[in-house]
């Protein structure tokens, strides 16, 4: 390619600024993070994370519940489930019926649940709760993600953390990188344009920053794609409308699956599902989510648990805010605060851990958390991706015990 025209190019990409760059899909759409540097295998022994976020407001209460407690059946009189209905964990708690594969990971110690994990001074908007729990930043908005700072301050590898959808959440953004996006309705990348953007990602000492910031993205393409294409299919957009569900929980993880089992060097991934908002009418909508979340995890875990990369692998599910405990006149329940986070997989030591929050010593209705969700966090970072803590969550934070 004649030098002049490669200029022009990369000038042209550079001149639509970070935010058309941003608009994008994969790798290419990510100048930031997407940075030069030959594909390498996943090392032997990398813990893996995946993040499952449950957009809408989980009704935590009626997830692990306190079946043998008279204050949530008296909160509740419709909406409660009778103690022969939980699958039980103890003389106390049940788990929804829904949740029969993650009850067997209690069984096997493979299934940790955190009680009560929220933050100072809950909100109950969804956008600004989310925010929170994506920026581990209660008190200041911030404009950065806690696994973005973690990109910030763990190398340049565009493949480190990789988000299942082409939309990335806040989580995933740091100040100088961001994760990767990946849809299964991408198509693979024809040869004769992965020639050209090998030729337009050439080193030229007279590049400006913004052309180098164009140039290194064409570069990290070359990483990306061929890691990917060869366990992601493309797929017809048009036919996956008809034939298959491929935004679906279980379509995400099987993304993930594949990709753990080819050496895929992504230390983080992240995949979601939505729909937990239940003013009304609760109980079926929640136990189908919840069903939705139990069939696609467990045979996840279980695939995971034969693979010499899987069996490092650890699943967080959590949601943005726990349900109110008194039931509203819909048979739903309205927005809350503190929550259950769930943890699993191999590594996990399975068990109760954070104080179970009071039914009746309540905050305006809600339940008291007591425990921080960036001490979730703060051992996912030390334990499963070997790294300092800090810069994610800050100073004061502890590990809880549960890998």
């Amino acid at each position: 390619m004649a030098d002049w025209n490669r200029r022009k190019f990369l000038i042209a990409g550079a001149g639509v600024g970070a935010a058309g760059l941003l608009s994008g899909v994969a790798a290419i759409t990510l100048p930031d993070l997407l940075a030069a540097g030959r594909q390498r295998p996943l090392p032997p022994k990398s813990g893996i994370l995946v993040i499952v976020s449950l957009y809408g407001g989980n009704d935590g209460i009626n997830t692990v519940i306190p079946y043998a407690d008279n204050a949530y059946h008296d909160a509740r009189p419709d909406l409660a489930y009778a103690p022969e209905e939980v699958l039980p964990l103890d003389g106390q708690l049940g788990l929804n019926p829904a949740l029969k594969g993650m009850s067997g990971m209690w069984q096997h110690d493979h299934l940790a649940i955190i009680r009560g994990v929220g933050y100072p001074k809950p909100d109950r908007s969804h956008f600004r709760s989310m925010d929170i729990w994506q920026t581990a930043s209660p008190r200041d908005p911030v404009s950065t993600g806690w696994i973005g700072r973690w990109l910030d301050t763990s190398g340049d590898d565009p493949l480190r953390a990789l988000n299942i959808g082409a939309v990335l959440p806040l989580m995933a953004i740091g100040e100088k990188q961001v994760a990767s996006a990946l849809s299964e309705t991408i198509p693979r990348i024809p040869t004769g344009i992965t020639d050209t953007l090998t030729a337009l990602s050439a080193d030229d000492p007279r590049d400006t920053p913004a052309m180098r910031a164009v140039r290194n993205s064409y570069r990290a393409t070359a990483v990306t794609e061929p890691e990917f294409g060869r366990v992601i299919k493309g797929v017809d957009p048009t036919a996956a409308g008809r034939n298959a569900d491929v935004d679906s929980l279980s379509a995400q993880l099987d993304v993930v699956a594949r990709c753990v089992k080819a050496a895929v060097p992504t230390r983080v991934y992240m995949v979601s599902l939505l729909g937990f908002d239940t003013h009304a009418d609760e109980r079926g909508t929640q136990e189908d989510l919840l069903r939705t979340l139990d069939e696609a995890v467990t045979p996840f875990l279980q695939q995971m648990r034969n693979n010499t990369y899987g069996r490092n692998l650890v699943v967080m599910a959590y949601s943005e805010f726990g349900r109110r405990v008194a039931a509203n006149a819909s048979q739903g329940t309205d927005h809350g605060a503190a929550g259950p986070v769930f943890l699993m997989g191999a590594p996990v030591k399975g068990g109760f851990y954070g104080d179970e929050p009071s039914l009746t010593d309540l905050d305006d209705g809600d339940l008291k958390s007591t425990t921080d969700f960036r001490d979730v966090y703060h051992e996912l970072l030390s334990k499963t991706l070997n790294s300092d803590p800090t810069p994610s969550v800050g100073t004061g934070r502890r590990d809880l015990g549960f890998l």
